[in-house]
């Protein structure tokens, strides 16, 4: 009969603790694993959200008709909501901005302006030269001949010097300047600088920005009025038209500040003979938003001279650096009214070269020489009329007085009056219309009557996800582990009884008696007749 022997074999501690510890740590991760509070379902957290109709729509219950309409109701709502959401998006990415007028109070006195004025003829045709007529041909148009009627072609004279030649013909203040007065005050031609522009040799009072005057009193005459002659009989005879060539009579005028330079021949109105002009002006403190609302150049921090030539930034200044410079590339040289210490371009090549780059110049904001606006600016606001003068008394008086007749009275005196309006200045500054505290605020509104959302809502929704996530890897990983986990072994450990049968215990046993047992002399014996020796050894193994 088949004999089965079960032994009772206790293993050693050492060959335990791996086993103890192995079955330990599973039983821990998945201890971990099932002790971790599994992730809500969607019906759960709708429950227990604050967005409204949620819970109605996803929670717990049954399927029907009245959870089918919640979940259109909310479906709708979220659609309207992203809908006016988009729009705000979009109005607030337009930057759009809006203009505030603020009239100041009056003050006790306020800055004047600088006024810078030029004669419309740029050469006095008394002081040219045979020289400076031979040199200035094709800037006047006048034909190349000495006083005698004979051509100059034969002729050698020295290098022009195009300074030089502004400076002895163009017209002298001294000379056209009749009478002079601010506040009340008397002043000369020596109140007056002399700076050079497209107009030639031209003057500016109050040009310092150091020892600026001021005016305590607004209303005409408490300003700067001056009588002018504009002495039309030396204005150059028209042989030929020119680009600089000139049919006006009088003067060119643009106020300005003292940190701005003149750019009067975009800038300044004119001025005609034979009237009085009135020039009403009010200061205006201009501030305008920088990017992304606007396209302003703010001020340095470090408050440096940002144009070479200039102690502050302005659109003028930054024109006539652009215009400096291309004319520079193109002639390899400069204009006399132009910042630096490149060579002065002589006379002949005015025309050919000078003229025509800046005429190919554009001042749009696409072209080469775009100057964007400071961020703050002073300007001044010009109200301009004008009364016909000397009447019939006052011609005969002024002739007198200067010696000359009537005539001349009336085709070359003029007088010029600036003033403030009044002692006020006016602000005006660009702000946000729409800035992300409102964007904020409108989101909020649209969130809260279509959804019944705010930002807690938001985070409720973003903790429900970050939930779902950590449930998804624990699920992964405990499938991975599962996957890779090592097959059984065949002999098992239960308390520390491992139960063999005896086919396993023969095929595992490396005892030599069987081999006796089918060789030598104890084969005959019977099966209950074995002797005591070899049944022991055989349980022994």
């Amino acid at each position: 009969m088949p004999i089965e022997i079960v032994c009772k074999i206790k293993f050693a501690e050492e060959d335990a603790k791996p086993k103890e510890k192995e079955a330990g740590d599973e039983q821990s991760l998945l201890g971990a694993a099932r002790g971790a509070s599994a992730p809500r379902d969607l019906a759960t957290f709708a429950s227990t959200s604050t967005l409204h109709g949620l819970g109605r729509a996803c929670g717990p219950g049954p399927h029907g008709l009245r959870r089918t309409l919640w979940a259109l109701a909310l479906l709708t709502s979220l659609a309207a909501f992203l809908y006016q959401a988009a729009g705000l998006a979009r109005g607030y990415l337009t930057r759009p901005h809006l203009v505030v007028m603020d009239p100041a109070a009056p003050a006790p006195v306020a800055g004047f302006p600088a006024v810078t004025l030029c004669n419309i003829n740029r050469f006095r045709h008394s002081a040219l030269s045979d020289a400076d007529i031979f040199h200035l041909a094709n800037l006047t148009g006048l034909p190349p001949k000495d006083r005698d009627g004979h051509r100059a072609a034969g002729l050698r004279y020295p290098e022009p010097d195009m300074v030089d030649i502004l400076n002895r013909t163009g017209h002298q203040l001294a000379d056209m300047l009749k009478s002079c007065n601010f506040s009340g005050h008397h002043c000369s031609a020596s109140n007056f600088s002399v700076v050079y522009t497209r107009y030639g040799k031209c003057y500016t009072f109050n040009a310092d920005p150091q020892s600026s005057l001021a005016s305590r009193v607004g209303g005409m005459g408490s300003g700067l009025e001056i009588m002018l002659d504009i002495q039309q009989e030396e204005y150059l005879p028209i042989w030929r038209e020119t680009n600089e060539t000139s049919f006006e009579a009088g003067i060119r005028v643009q106020i300005h500040s003292q940190e701005e330079p003149p750019y009067i021949h975009q800038l300044g109105f004119g001025v005609s003979p034979g009237f009085q002009t009135f020039v009403s002006c009010q200061e205006q403190r201009l501030t305008y938003l920088p990017q992304p609302w606007g396209n302003c150049r703010a001020e340095s921090a470090l408050r440096e001279p940002e144009l070479q030539g200039y102690s502050a930034y302005s659109v003028s200044a930054c024109r006539l650096r652009c215009e400096k410079e291309a004319v520079l590339q193109r002639c390899h040289c400069r204009m006399v009214h132009m910042p630096g210490n490149e060579t002065i371009c002589p006379p002949n090549i005015y025309i050919e070269c000078a003229d025509h780059t800046l005429d190919s110049l554009g001042g749009g904001s696409e072209g080469p020489c775009f100057c964007p606006t400071p961020c703050n600016l002073t300007r001044y606001g010009k109200e301009i009329s004008m009364v016909k003068i000397p009447n019939r008394g006052s011609a005969r008086y002024l002739a007198r007085k200067y010696k000359r007749n009537e005539t001349y009275i009336r085709e070359n005196f003029l007088v010029l009056d600036v003033f403030f309006e009044a002692l006020t200045s006016e602000a005006m500054e660009q702000r946000a219309a729409y800035g992300l505290s409102a964007l904020l605020g409108d989101l909020g509104g649209q969130m809260g009557l279509f959804i019944g959302a705010s930002v807690l809502t938001l985070l409720e929704i973003l903790d429900y996800i970050y939930e779902a996530r950590d449930g998804a890897l624990v699920s992964w990983d405990r499938l991975r582990r599962a996957w890779r986990r090592p097959k059984t072994p065949l002999r098992t450990a239960t308390g520390g009884i491992s139960t063999l049968g005896l086919q396993e215990l023969k095929e595992q046993s490396t005892c030599p008696s069987q081999g006796r047992a089918e060789g030598g002399g104890t084969s005959g014996l019977l099966p209950n007749h074995h002797p005591p020796g070899g049944l022991f050894e055989d349980f022994a193994c």
